[in-house]
């Protein structure tokens, strides 16, 4: 018996390992198939992900390109930059750049054509009519041609960089009219806010006054304070409708809206450094002075080549003794050089040094003006933070003064003051407020992050102003 079992052990063995191994295939093929399923969804959201990602971009694309809400709509931008005389005076300034490359590329050299005719006495019985004909053009020596191929170039490059130069100071025009109008905008709105509280203050003095909890002399105060609160609203009403003459005359494609939008400012994400480059990279006046400095190493270059006259050369055609003696013939004509050329050549390389110093002494101003800007951007944040925290505290100083005048605890003139006082920081803080947004769109435009008219070939992310 117990041969048998151990005989039989080795086969029960194996099939209790076929029964296990089945156990073990069975099991890895669930667990293949979790993983190929769970694999399967976590492609399928994967997938479903990008395509809403995709899907998404022209909506991200939007609202990056989106208009400023405290800004002219950027359609409106374009077309009242586009239009304004500066910008189509520097439109034409192009067409007269490429005119100027094709002159200097043809050359200042013409065809010309001379005619004589004559009358030959040898003796009185012989006369001759005799006539001379020349066809004569100078030609450029070799260099003169390539140096005036790229003088007309960089005419071309000059007038463009000057058009964007243009386009960049229309922004900056526009930028500030509209600032402009919106500070005076706010100050009459907030006189008008002012003007509506003083009235409530005086409807309680009223009260006060009929009620014998107040003397006449209350009353009075609080209507003087009304009267002059409702003067400074009509002066606020005035520089507000000078402000949107002076931008509608300037701009006249802008509309100005009924209701302007005052977003909160941002600080700037970006150190000194990053906003320098950018400003100096794609400063225009930056670019007209170095433009000036190549027209005037290239003017340089070619006066020298000018010390070298061009020469002239002609076919003659001639008849002679009524025509029976005919003349052909090639002439050469060749100009000896003067002082003036000399003097031309030194007169160029002085004005080539002086478009050089220019160019560096722009380079420092703009440096400086970059930092300035940066500057002037990061405190009007901090001003503006510090003029809201303070406008908050008078403002809910002169809500309680008001309350407890109200409970016959305070005296008006106290009332008047906190009035007086909450309505300066909020007047403060709605300037700083407008400061920092403004300061900061400023550098945006500088470094031709704002508004997106036309495209730097070298950089498709920058405006071209």
């Amino acid at each position: 018996m117990s041969l048998i079992s151990k005989t039989c052990s080795p086969q029960r063995r194996r099939g209790a390992e076929l029964k296990n191994r089945e156990k073990g295939d069975s099991a890895s093929l669930i667990c293949a198939q979790r993983v190929g399923f769970l694999c399967t969804f976590a492609s399928l959201r994967l997938m479903a992900f990008f395509l809403a990602f995709t899907a998404s971009l022209p909506a991200m694309a939007a609202e990056t390109l989106a208009n400023y809400p405290d800004l002219p709509p950027t359609a409106a931008v374009e077309v009242a930059i586009k239009n304004s005389p500066e910008v189509l005076a520097a439109q034409s300034g192009i067409t007269a750049g490429e005119a100027i490359s094709r002159r200097l590329q043809a050359g200042e050299h013409e065809f010309n054509l001379r005619m004589m005719g004559q009358r030959r006495s040898v003796n009185p019985s012989e006369r001759y009519r005799e006539w001379d004909v020349g066809l004569e053009r100078a030609i450029r020596l070799p260099g003169k041609a390539a140096l005036d191929g790229k003088l007309g170039e960089a005419e071309k490059a000059r007038s463009q960089t000057m058009y964007g130069d243009a386009l960049h100071e229309a922004g900056r025009s526009l930028l500030k009219s509209w600032f402009t109008w919106n500070r005076e905008r706010a100050q009459a709105q907030q006189w008008s806010d002012q003007v509506d509280l003083l009235k409530q203050q005086a409807q309680i003095v009223a009260k006060r006054v009929r009620a014998g909890d107040a003397p006449r002399l209350e009353s009075d105060l609080a209507e003087a304070a009304v009267a002059q609160a409702q003067s400074m609203l009509h002066q606020a009403r005035l520089r507000e409708q000078v402000a949107a003459n002076d931008l509608g005359q300037r701009f006249p494609d802008i509309v100005l809206p009924k209701a302007t939008t005052l977003s909160m400012p941002a600080p700037l994400q970006q150190g000194l450094d990053y906003w320098k480059e950018e400003i100096l990279m794609h400063n225009h006046e930056l670019g007209v002075a170095r433009n000036d400095s190549s027209l005037g190493r290239l003017h340089s270059e070619r006066s020298s080549a000018d010390k070298i006259p061009d020469p002239s050369v002609g076919l003659r055609f001639a008849g002679e003794r009524d025509s029976a003696e005919r003349i052909v013939g090639l002439q050469l004509s060749i100009p000896f050089p003067g002082g003036a050329r000399s003097a031309r050549a030194d007169e160029s390389r002085a004005l080539a040094e002086m478009a050089v110093q220019r160019e560096a002494a722009v380079l420092r101003r703009v440096t400086a003006e970059a930092v300035n800007s940066f500057v002037a951007a990061q405190a009007a944040y901090g001003g503006w933070q510090s003029a809201r925290s303070a406008a908050d505290k008078m403002s809910g100083n002169a809500e309680l003064m008001s309350r407890a005048y109200a409970l016959g605890e305070m005296g008006l003139p106290e009332v008047l003051t906190a009035r007086r006082q909450a309505l300066e920081s909020t007047l403060t803080a709605a300037i700083a407020q407008l400061e920092a947004a403004e300061t900061r769109y400023r550098l945006l435009l500088d470094a031709h992050q704002l508004w997106k008219l036309d495209i730097d070939g070298e950089d498709e992310n920058h405006a071209h102003y």
